[in-house]
């Protein structure tokens, strides 16, 4: 768990580190994974006593740039240059030599020699046009280091070829050389086109939705005003005096004299009809 979240994660890894040493002390793999754990987090005193448990242990000096490189860390630049000289460098491989080089440089920018800290890095694994796995790390320092000196015109070639062999993506050369050239990065996720960051636009969105529906309640208010309006033209004291107009004793005298004219009329029928039959006879 410490070598898989260590990257990523290192407090996380550092309390796996944490566990392992209750649980296996006296084991030097524990021991050496305590201490790159405690070095991934800055712990650089309780990093060098892990590795320092670990080499008594195992016997072998694969630690020692990393040992020397804490030394740093707590403040003590001398002690590296110290260790960087020493007979157990000439036992490291060509990787730990690299490695080595990289922290005595480092240690003399700490004491402000950076002359010295260029000379440091100057070395046939620097000249070598062959990609390994510490080459771009090396080229990165050496840049960095001109850089710092204000030979910038230097920096950005050797920049340069440390993007060139770089790759795993384990240096930002190409963001410093990009920042030597003058180029600026813009994150599209983060600014929009008008300058607004993407809170800003999301606000500004759900300010106009809010917008919208309190125009669409006032719209509705209105329509209900207007109906209200409405009924209220249609007086209900108007209807009844249409109910009054419609009187019971007018219809009552229509029918009465639908009934005498044709009572009339059936009577007048009758006495012709009278007539006539007595003039046949």
């Amino acid at each position: 768990m410490v070598a898989r979240l260590i990257d990523e994660d290192p407090e996380g890894a550092y309390g796996y580190s944490k566990v392992a040493l209750r649980l296996a002390s006296r084991v030097a793999a524990v021991r050496e994974a305590a201490g790159f754990a405690a070095y991934a987090n800055q712990k650089y005193a309780e990093a060098l006593a892990e590795f320092r448990a670990a080499r008594r242990m195992t016997g072998t000096v694969d630690l020692w740039p990393l040992m020397a490189d804490c030394e740093r860390g707590l403040g003590r630049p001398e002690k590296a240059l110290d260790m960087a000289g020493a007979p157990e460098v000439h036992k490291l491989d060509k990787a730990g030599q690299v490695e080595m080089r990289l922290v005595a440089a480092g240690a003399r920018r700490d004491m402000g020699q950076l002359d010295a800290a260029i000379v440091t890095l100057q070395s046939p694994e620097l000249a070598s046009n062959s990609v390994q796995p510490w080459t771009a790390r090396l080229r990165y320092a050496y840049g960095d280091a001109l850089l710092a000196a204000g030979r910038s015109g230097e920096a950005r070639e050797w920049f340069a070829k440390a993007v060139e062999a770089d790759r795993d993506g384990s240096t930002d050369a190409s963001d410093r050389l990009a920042e030597l050239d003058g180029v600026e990065f813009v994150d599209a996720l983060d600014e929009t086109a008008d300058g607004l960051d993407a809170d800003a636009v999301a606000e500004k969105a759900v300010g106009q939705d809010d917008d919208a529906a309190d125009r669409a309640g006032d719209e509705r208010a209105a329509d209900d005003e207007d109906d209200e309006d409405v009924e209220d033209d249609v007086d209900v004291d108007d209807t009844d005096d249409v109910e009054d107009d419609v009187d019971v004793d007018d219809t009552d005298d229509v029918d009465d004299d639908a009934d005498v004219e044709g009572i009339r009329v059936d009577a007048d029928d009758e006495d012709d009809a009278d007539d006539e039959a007595r003039g046949e006879r």
